[in-house]
């Protein structure tokens, strides 16, 4: 008899549902792509599902990326010390993004979600910048082959500095992909557009650019008022004036952004995205974590390059939770008091990881709980394997343990739409052996192109 679905058994859930809460030993019943039902002393006829055992572990929403470049795994590593310029440089003004083909881009985007699904991230927004449809085709069909949940945000190349208003090369493309690829929002892969915002193009190509995405229905996302380019621009205040701020754009970054321009955004409903690590990095500015929450805002995270750093978001969701309370340790401090109770939680944190990513995305209506009549993005994480879990056991506090203690290593089991994508700790259904062998080919003939600077290069005799 063919299975119905999958059923947990006995695990500690943490839904982020208010009206489900966190229970400590529950199962969860997925019937096809969705979730049907999560509670205690269930009645089900398990003779008709797959029954997985998920004593010692934590069962809750799939992980939401809401900003990654991901055909950057396929130069990973090659900027851990670089700056923002020499990023850009290095990667996109007539760098390594620039010499792709389009073989590259599918096996850069492959990589990049498995990597991902390994690490517990059911959905990300890839931020792409493709340099013809031929490779923007390709980047697609990666994301379709690894199985992830993807807003797929078409953008333009690297060396296009700015839109020329008259050509339709963009508007062409844009429309094209969205007939051939993204004709239903009930599937895995949905569209966005990656403009390049105020900041980095002309302000009649970023009102162009905003238009086309509306006529889409697609998600609007832009990198926006950081760095010094941010702090000077003041790029939300002159969208907000003109009317253009809206739930459909996804801003990205915003550390030096004024006050009442993160009230703007919050009060237009406009999400944002942090990548905490990268911004302290590269020289963005501080994380913009406390700044959005205290204007009513709901952030969510993102990895942004994993050139530079690695592709789960545990990493970030530290990141995110210790910057916030340095920040306002830090006011406390020079007050000349001591910090009481601190000021950020991590059962925040887990919520801008799961239930804000869904919502930056438009897709809360789907993903980013546990809750019966969503889709069925769920990962299961080992607390208690002692040849694997030594740094989650015992657990006194699960919130606390997976955004603080968790790797990827831990994540179990993942599942997107209900279907099986990792078990026992291994991706399943993927040749990887394939896929390595892809990824090194493409490697060496980025490396036939590119050269680094002799500071950036590591020669092993």
């Amino acid at each position: 008899m063919e299975k119905k679905g999958y059923i947990l058994k006995k695990g500690t859930v943490l839904s982020l549902d208010d009206q489900i809460g966190n229970l400590k030993q529950a199962d969860v019943v997925i019937t096809g792509s969705t979730i049907e039902a999560i509670g205690t002393n269930l009645q089900v006829d398990e003779s008709a599902y797959h029954v997985i055992d998920a004593t010692g572990q934590i069962i809750m929403p799939g992980l939401v990326d809401t900003h990654r470049h991901m055909w950057e795994s396929l130069v990973r590593t090659a900027g851990t010390n670089w700056s923002l310029p020499v990023y850009l440089q290095n990667l996109y003004y007539g760098g390594l993004g620039s010499r792709l083909r389009p073989q590259d881009s599918y096996i850069a985007n492959l990589l990049g979600s498995l990597e991902a699904l390994y690490s517990g991230v059911t959905t990300v927004l890839d931020w792409s910048m493709p340099y013809s449809p031929e490779h923007t085709d390709e980047l697609i069909r990666g994301l379709q082959e690894s199985g992830i949940r993807s807003v797929f945000a078409l953008g333009v190349s690297g060396e296009t500095a700015y839109w020329n208003r008259e050509s339709r090369l963009m508007i062409e493309d844009a429309e094209r992909v969205k007939k051939q690829y993204f004709s239903s929002r009930d599937q895995l892969l949905t569209m966005g557009l990656a403009i390049r915002g105020p900041e980095f193009s002309h302000w009649e190509t970023t009102v162009a650019e905003i238009g086309i995405a509306r006529q889409l229905d697609a998600i609007c996302s832009m990198h926006i008022g950081f760095g010094n380019w941010g702090a000077a621009d003041r790029s939300v205040t002159k969208l907000y004036e003109a009317g253009l701020l809206g739930s459909d754009l996804n801003m990205v970054h915003g550390n030096k952004m004024q006050t009442e321009e993160y009230k703007m955004l919050a009060d237009a409903g406009a999400s944002l995205s942090v990548t905490p690590e990268v911004e302290m990095m590269m020289g963005h500015g501080y994380p913009a974590t406390g700044f959005f929450l205290e204007q009513g805002g709901m952030p969510s995270l993102g990895v942004d390059v994993v050139t530079s750093t690695g592709g789960d978001l545990f990493a970030q969701m530290k990141f995110m939770l210790q910057a916030e309370r340095a920040r306002v340790n830090e006011e406390i401090l020079n007050s000349g008091n001591m910090p009481g109770e601190l000021n950020l939680l991590s059962a925040q944190v887990l919520q801008f990881a799961t239930v804000g990513g869904a919502r930056a995305l438009k897709l809360e209506d789907q993903i980013g709980q546990l809750t019966p009549g969503k889709q069925a993005d769920i990962i299961m994480i080992s607390t208690s394997n002692l040849n694997t879990d030594l740094n989650l056991f015992p657990v006194i506090d699960p919130i606390g343990a997976v955004v603080q203690c968790t790797n990827p290593s831990n994540v179990d089991t993942v599942f997107v739409g209900g279907r099986l994508m990792k078990q026992h700790g291994q991706l399943v259904g993927v040749d990887l052996e394939r896929i390595r062998r892809l990824v090194l080919e493409s490697r060496e003939y980025l490396e036939t192109q590119h050269v680094l600077s002799d500071a950036d290069r590591v020669i092993y005799s």
